[in-house]
């Protein structure tokens, strides 16, 4: 008999990645949900009682939750919501997760950091959250530590994917724009879905529970990331490094981004040899697909 695999948010990049992933493996079986999307078993996972009677119906091997209010500036004036879906919503899954004895993978992020590091932020680097995003997310970590039994928390940063995210609205501005304007002093690690899905997987069979750091190798500047896309795509558009002061006075309603949010794999390489793809080599694999 397959193993279920429930899957929150299935809809966004990373529920894509994984479905991609285990596309054809007869040893697991995909039950994917999301939140009003068409074609897809719905589930809300801010209401508890829907989510216990769903787990206790299909009783997964694991859930892995992909869903989340992931717009930092909308969380800022939604915090309410962003708290029940950030929140409340890896509580009730792992209450659930807990009860049928399923484990439970959660996925996190760099904006539980207050940003202002100068090196690499391990799994045992101080927390500090400087935005309702990230606070609303560290909320749901320190949530599924206290009810969830196994699980397994990943935080991820920059990420993209098969959906709307950073890469495809640059190639889309470098369509019709000679120049464009990008950040330049807010430095991260760009990763691919694919494989963060791919870390999930070497995961997910093993009693390797905790907290991991998951991103891909290396770090760069929004800026340097646009112009290696850029690069590899062909493209003439001029990129025009800013500053995050700078972009602040051009849209004023967006809320402040960390200035360094490069995760250190630490766990990963103290507790496996699991390797995550260097970030030129990642973007690079998913511009030819």
């Amino acid at each position: 008999m397959r193993k279920k695999l429930l899957i929150t948010g299935s809809n966004g990049q990373l529920g894509r990645a994984i479905n991609t992933l285990y596309a054809g493996n007869d040893a697991y079986e995909l039950i994917n949900t999301d939140y009003g999307v068409a074609g897809i078993t719905d589930l809300n996972i801010t209401d508890q009682e829907q989510v216990m009677t769903l787990v206790k119906e299909v009783k997964p091997y694991a859930l892995i939750n992909c869903a989340a209010h992931t717009n930092v500036d909308a969380c800022e004036v939604q915090r309410e919501a962003a708290y029940k879906i950030n929140a409340i919503g890896p509580r009730n899954l792992s209450i659930a997760a807990t009860e049928c004895g399923a484990k439970l993978v959660h996925i996190s992020t760099d904006y539980v950091f207050p940003g202002t590091s100068s090196e690499p932020l391990t799994e045992f680097d101080q927390t500090g959250p400087k935005t309702a995003y990230g606070a609303t997310k560290l909320a749901g970590e320190e949530f599924v530590r206290q009810f969830a039994k196994d699980y397994f928390i990943i935080r991820t940063a920059w990420l993209y994917g098969d959906g709307k995210n950073f890469v495809k609205t640059m190639l889309r501005l470098a369509t019709d724009h000679e120049k464009i304007t990008v950040v330049d002093d807010q430095i991260g690690s760009p990763t691919s879905a694919k494989e963060l899905a791919q870390a999930i997987a070497y995961l997910l069979p093993t009693e390797n529970y905790g907290l991991f750091h998951g991103t891909c190798e290396g770090q760069c500047s929004w800026a340097d990331f646009t112009k290696e896309i850029f690069r590899l795509h062909g493209d003439k558009t001029e990129v025009v490094p800013v500053t995050s002061a700078q972009y602040k006075e051009m849209n004023p309603a967006s809320a402040d981004r960390p200035a360094f949010s490069v995760l250190d794999n630490y766990m990963f390489r103290l507790t496996s040899d699991h390797c995550f793809a260097d970030w030129h080599d990642a973007i690079a694999d998913y511009l030819r697909t």
